[in-house]
């Protein structure tokens, strides 16, 4: 499990596609640094499996349903992306409850500066995942918890504060780019639950 709260900017090192899947190797420093074989860390907001290890890298191997359901074969030699380490019993929940668990990907329609480092962020979501969005709840966009500013049918918007904009990967996307989405799963629960009732 996860909050949503980044805590490095990572660099694709190598995608190597192999029959079933792909592994996926991503130069970093700051979540190696109590990781151990087998650890789970998040990319881009999508819980992978370390299998190799060392002091400036660590490859995952992607099934073919993570390269399906997220943007992780999109990525390219240096392209960016968001890390995070699971979180610890006990530390502080700043963000959200994250899985890791990608529900499927949005594009993003615009990201408009707002003013003093401000911007507005607005991603298309698909359809079937609309009715879990709520105006101020939370969405995992590529790993960041944001706080949903609006919803106007399969469109969402957010503000994005300067420290969001420069420590995350939205600083390197555009209109267009395919971003990771999972909503909150206490939705999920609440729908399964209120459907048997």
């Amino acid at each position: 499990m996860f909050t949503g709260i980044v805590e490095e900017l990572g660099r694709v090192l190598n995608v190597e596609r192999e029959e079933t899947g792909a592994r996926l190797t991503v130069g970093c420093s700051g979540v190696l640094q109590d990781a151990a074989l087998g650890a789970s860390i998040a990319v881009n907001g999508t819980c992978v499996t370390a299998v190799q290890l060392s002091s400036d890298c660590f490859s995952a191997d992607l099934a073919p349903e993570t390269l399906k359901r997220t943007n992780l074969g999109d990525l390219r030699l240096g392209a960016p992306v968001n890390l995070e380490r699971p979180l610890r019993a006990n530390s502080r929940l700043d963000g959200h409850f994250v899985l890791g668990h990608v529900d499927g990907t949005a594009e993003i329609v615009a990201l408009d500066a707002l003013g003093n480092d401000n911007w507005w962020l607005r991603i298309r979501v698909p359809e079937q995942l609309t009715r879990y969005i709520v105006s101020k709840g939370s969405l995992a966009v590529d790993g960041i918890s944001l706080t949903v500013a609006e919803v106007e049918g399969d469109l969402v918007s957010f503000t994005v504060i300067p420290h969001t904009y420069e420590h995350t990967t939205l600083h390197a996307y555009r209109a267009g780019s395919r971003v990771n989405i999972e909503v909150d799963i206490l939705a999920k629960h609440l729908e399964k639950l209120v459907s048997r009732s």
